[in-house]
């Protein structure tokens, strides 16, 4: 398979009639694309203990799976994205712990979960935004040890390599949002 039908493929299967739907799509194959480059990161970043991120790979088939079961049922499908998210937030809380500032990650599976839903489909909004902070309210400094416990200085890099990841993607979120209102604006003209 050529590296031009691949993509092609990629684009297959992200689409959707939908914009809320293919908008959820892309946002759930960007973060896939991203988390084999997680472990590099952190090695470049933090350190090289990177073998507590290999975790984080459990989340990647619910990401992957975004697309397909959004063609099954688009709500489900756009509901799977932040709560795979807040999982996802979740595994790493107690797999880097908290000072690692991974749950900043529940910021934009808030905003996600607020974007790719109706006005009249608020009420899972809201139920997925409640869940993000029952997530951190609950779990919060109750996970217990990590499973590598790093250094102060590999936190603080821990928490500029989180922080600058939770910022680009929520930049990323908001841009295809603004490209949403765009052509939404565009129709009523």
């Amino acid at each position: 398979m050529s590296l031009s039908s691949l993509w092609q493929s990629v684009k297959d299967y992200a689409a959707n009639d939908d914009p809320l739907v293919a908008t959820a799509n892309l946002i759930a194959l960007v973060v896939v694309s991203n988390q084999p480059f997680y472990p590099l990161y952190l090695y470049w970043l933090v350190g090289p203990e990177i073998a507590p991120s290999y975790w984080l790979f459990l989340s990647t088939p619910f990401f992957a799976a975004v697309p397909a079961i959004a063609r099954l049922n688009t709500t489900a499908g756009r509901a799977l994205l932040p709560l795979a998210g807040i999982a996802n937030t979740i595994l790493s809380a107690k797999v880097f712990g908290v000072a690692s500032g991974v749950e900043m990650f529940l910021i934009p599976c808030v905003l996600i979960g607020f974007v790719v839903f109706r006005p009249g489909e608020r009420m899972i909004a809201f139920v997925i935004a409640g869940a993000a902070l029952l997530a951190f309210t609950l779990l919060h400094d109750r996970y217990g040890t990590p499973v590598h416990v790093y250094t102060p200085e590999q936190y603080a890099s821990f928490v500029k390599l989180n922080a600058t990841s939770v910022g680009t993607l929520t930049a990323f979120v908001g841009l295809l949002v603004a490209g949403l209102i765009r052509g939404t604006e565009g129709r009523k003209g």
